[in-house]
């Protein structure tokens, strides 16, 4: 018998990409399947980007690049950050990686050893926990409730920190449910970090597409206090539609960012070069892609809240950002996991189980689709809760 470590019997696979797997699947078999689980932009990426990277290619830039990236990206990330987070990192202060999730997994092997705390606000992106039980840590979990725009607050967040507590994981704009917080609820929890010196690793990846008028703000852009024990992740999968191109960043205090460093020496080396120069393409490119793209995925948002206030069986609380709206199902006979199996195999849509999320009496429909799909989808959902739940 093989003796596998024991902290791969701590994780669990996705379920979003299982469900994702499923409904390709599907449609691979000739079914017309509506796939409401994707996380990623249906935009295509722009062909300026592209164009760079066949540039890139041509030219023969296919060899190692440094470990943390090339210094002309580090240099346009850390001028992102300026304009954009009134956030003040050195190009030495910033670690190129092979997408976000990459670089919120190093930050955590960084900074939690067996036996910390790591604050985890429910609902969760699913990666999250998996990756703190990775690294040997303990999920300390906060529930927020739908009446509060699944935003906890800072008298929760005091309830929650115990000795063990090394690390708060913020997600803002959020995913499963769109909660973005505002400045004056982020310097309250700011205050509270400092005073407990804990640490933030704060997910940024949906900043660009927020609705309403809403404005972003990163938490270590409020104070140098906060801004010393924060690590900001973002990155161009979102914002561009560049989610294969797998590619993100990390910028924290200087002695964090030299163990990152260290930890991606030995692990992943440099994140691909093509990518690299697609990604420096991004970022110096004008913002009207990514403004007329959250437009659009604001017009979806409005379309689906619509259609779902007519069904009454179901629930929401209407997404700030993201392009995710978490739907409570509590008014049908069943779980999220018998929810989402049965409508992909009766109705070939696809929805992601809130379980995977924390919160079994929910389920998580993905707008990145588009509108004409989006109501196919919806008349489906429409008549099969008509006869079940």
């Amino acid at each position: 018998m093989i003796n596998f470590a024991s902290r791969t019997k701590k994780v669990s696979p996705s379920p979003t990409l299982a469900i994702s797997a499923k409904a390709k699947k599907l449609k691979s078999e000739g079914k017309d399947v509506i796939n409401f689980s994707a996380g990623e932009p249906d935009f295509d990426t722009p062909d300026f980007i592209k164009e760079k990277a066949i540039e890139a290619i041509k030219a023969g830039f296919t060899k190692y690049t440094p470990t943390t990236g090339i210094p002309e990206l580090k240099q346009a990330i850390s001028e992102k950050f300026k304009k954009d987070n009134a956030l003040e990192y050195s190009p030495g202060q910033i670690v190129v990686s092979c997408g976000a999730k990459h670089s919120i997994f190093n930050i955590l092997f960084a900074l939690i050893e067996k036996g910390d705390g790591v604050i985890i606000v429910s609902p969760y992106w699913v990666s999250y926990p998996e990756m703190v039980n990775l690294c040997e840590g303990e999920v300390q979990l906060i529930k927020t409730r739908p009446e509060n725009n699944f935003k906890f607050t800072p008298a929760e967040l005091k309830k929650n920190i115990n000795a063990k507590t090394k690390l708060l994981i913020l997600n803002s704009p959020s995913n499963p449910c769109g909660s973005v917080y505002s400045k004056e609820e982020l310097e309250r929890i700011a205050e509270i970090c400092v005073a407990k010196n804990i640490w933030v690793l704060s997910d940024e990846i949906y900043e660009k597409l927020v609705y309403d008028g809403l404005k972003h703000y990163s938490l270590a852009s409020l104070n140098q206090d906060i801004y010393n024990l924060t690590a900001t992740v973002n990155g161009v999968s979102k914002a561009y539609s560049m989610t294969g191109w797998r590619l993100g960043y990390l910028a924290g205090p200087p002695e964090l960012v030299r163990r990152i460093c260290d930890i991606q020496d030995h692990s992943t080396s440099n994140p691909a070069s093509i990518s690299q120069k697609a990604a420096l393409a991004a970022l110096q490119a004008d913002s009207d892609f990514t403004k007329n793209m959250c437009a659009e995925f604001q017009k979806r948002r409005d379309y689906i809240v619509s259609r779902l206030d007519k069904i009454k069986k179901l629930s929401y609380v209407k997404p700030q950002g993201a392009f995710y709206i978490f739907i409570d199902i509590s008014g049908c006979k069943m779980g999220s996991l018998e929810f989402a199996s049965r409508l992909l195999d009766e109705t070939f849509v696809a929805v992601v189980p809130g379980k995977a999320f924390g919160m079994d009496n929910y389920v998580r429909i993905s707008f990145a689709t588009s509108l004409a799909q989006i109501e196919k989808g919806m008349n489906r959902i429409e008549e099969w809760l008509k006869k079940n739940g």
